[in-house]
This record gives C-alpha cells, structure tokens and sequence, in this order.
C-alpha cells in the first residue's frame, strides 16, 4: 500500500517550487516554432527519405548566430507506427544536431491543426501561396471512428518518452498543441486528460505542459485542464502587446514558470520589437511561429492566400529567407540586442 501511495506521488504534477527551481537553472528560451525550409509538414521533416540533416543543420547554426537556445519542434505517431527504430534514430540526429549549436528542443506530440488526412509516404507540393496547407492533425477526427488507435496513440507516446526520458537535450515535452481547434472544442479533452496521465506514468525528467490558446467559452474545460494540470505554463498569443500584457498578467497567478510558445504575426501586431522585449522583462520563454521561410508557406497569413504566390509585402511570419538574408535587418538586431548577440 505503502509503495503504491509513493508511486502515485511520483507521478503528481510538478510543484512550484520544484518548477521554479527547473526554470532557474535554465537560460532565458528562446527561439522558435522549428520546420526546416525543406519540409511542408512533421511527416517529410523526419520520414527517412525526406529528412534533411544538411539543411537542419545550417538553419540551426543561423539560429545559433540570432541567439537563439529553444526551438519547438512537432512530432506525428505514423512516423513511429510506419518505421519505429528509423524515427527515433532520426528524432535522436536532429537532438544532436541541435545540442550541438547549443539549442534544446520543446517536443510536440498531438495537434488538431489544419489538414485532418494524412498518410506516411511522399507528401503534397504546397499550395501556392496558401499558408501550411500540408500541414497535418495528429491523430485528428480519425480517433473518433477508431477509438481502438488510442491504445497505440498510449505505446507511441509511452515508448518515445521512454526513450527520451532523461535526455537534457529536451526542454520540456508539449502535450497537444491547441486542443479544441478545427471546431473539435470539448471532444478533445478526452485525448488531452489520456496523454497527460501517460505522461505522467513514464516520469521523465523534463517538465510537461499543454499551451492555453483560446479563452471562448467552448474551451473553458480545456484551458482549466491544461493549466491546472502542466509543471509549466505555456499559451498561445498572436495579439497586439495590450493583450498580451494582460494575459502575462493572469498567467503570473499560477506562480510558476511561463513560455509563450507561439506568437509574431505581423500583421496583427505581434513583433520582435514589441513582444519579444515584454517576454524578457517578464522572464517569459519566447517562441515564436517560424524561422526560414519555405515549404510551410507561412510567410502568407492564415486566411488570406495569395493565388500568384507573389511574397506579401509584409510576412506574416517567418524571419529568414532560404539564403539566409532577413526579411527584416531591423529585426534582426531586434533579436540580437535581445539574445546578447549584438
């Protein structure tokens, strides 16, 4: 009874002072929303004849020349269900790619972000001027005609996290990016209270979290779960700093360490020069959406597709071009002054 008790004790959420005291003894996060220039989707960053190594490791060393020390990065369980070893060996490459230039990794495992289909195997030529139309849900509204897939949703995230568990490399693990999107709202939170619990049964020794993104009233569950529930607190905000600084200043209630681990979209006024500056004072992890612009097309904003694919006068997001030229040079020693670069 004894060793039960203790067992579960183990898996609780982290306190706030064992969260405080990681988040000390981490530089301030920095970086961005990691998908190489080369690949449209998780699928072709990681599938054994789509990853790209020799690019990952030029746009992590430009990332390393901003100042840059986190980068989040997105997985999908049909890399591990379609080619277990390759994956995690691949997953392990990229880690190293990383620490070598000095970066840790906030890995991501569910989404329910834009394309509901996929398949392993060659992936769609973007859209022209469309923003992440390859982009791909995981496990998406399948899960709800095949409830069976949980119990190999459970042996994917339990075997990676496995294998990872110790691994200093790794930042923190996210949950599920935005639960609830694409209209899925409450349907979601089964699947979110599942990977959590599994999460927590393995014991690793980074922290976990799931990002609030949407305070609508369709998501209230959700956002108390997610905060209630994560060692961390990461949130979603791509608004101008006037909401921004108010949601900072709920957020600091939960008295323990916060990441943003989305924000910057230009047209809606969330900058390099206005936020990124709010998120240091604030000792907040700052993660923006984007780093090279490619594949994803998220240079073009979320619901204004340009047909020609003529480059928008003004990115929406993403800070560098493919040869690694800025869109931005003020930007650049925005970031710079910012990371002790410049």
């Amino acid at each position: 009874m004894l060793f039960s008790l203790c067992l579960q004790a183990q898996h609780l959420k982290w306190t706030e002072e064992k969260a405080n005291t990681w988040y000390k003894q981490q530089a301030w996060p920095r970086g961005c929303n990691f998908q190489p220039s080369t690949a449209i989707s998780q699928l072709e960053m990681f599938q054994k004849d789509t990853y790209d190594p020799k690019t990952i490791e030029k746009e992590l060393g430009w990332a390393k020349d901003l100042g840059f020390n986190t980068m989040r990065v997105y997985l999908h369980h049909i890399l591990w269900t379609s080619d277990k070893a390759g994956f995690k060996s691949r997953l392990n490459d990229y880690l190293r790619i990383s620490d070598k230039h000095g970066i840790k990794t906030i890995l991501v495992f569910f989404d329910d972000c834009w394309n509901d289909t996929y398949a392993p195997g060659k992936q769609p030529e973007p859209k022209v001027g469309v923003h992440n139309s390859g982009w791909v849900r995981d496990p998406g509204t399948m899960i709800y005609s095949h409830p069976d897939s949980l119990k190999v949703l459970e042996n994917y995230v339990t075997d990676v996290m496995e294998t990872f568990k110790d691994d200093q490399r790794i930042l923190a693990w996210d949950l599920y990016n935005e639960p609830g999107n694409n209209k899925n709202f409450e349907k979601s939170l089964p699947l979110l209270k599942a990977v959590f619990a599994w999460a927590r049964a393995v014991q690793v020794v980074q922290p976990v979290t799931a990002a609030i993104w949407n305070k609508g009233e369709k998501f209230k569950e959700l956002n108390q779960f997610q905060l209630e529930n994560s060692d961390i607190i990461t949130y979603h905000n791509y608004a101008y700093i006037d909401n921004h600084i108010n949601e900072i200043k709920e957020l600091k209630k939960y008295n323990r360490p916060i990441i943003c681990s989305e924000y910057m979209a230009r047209r809606n006024g969330s900058l390099f020069t206005n936020i990124m500056p709010l998120l240091k004072k604030e000792n907040i992890g700052a993660i923006n959406w984007g780093f090279v612009a490619g594949k994803t097309n998220t240079i073009y904003a979320w619901d204004t597709p340009i047909p020609s694919g003529k480059e928008p006068v003004l990115w929406f997001h993403d800070i560098l071009r493919k040869d690694g030229t800025p869109f931005s040079t003020t930007e650049i020693q925005a970031i710079k002054q910012l990371t002790g670069k410049e």
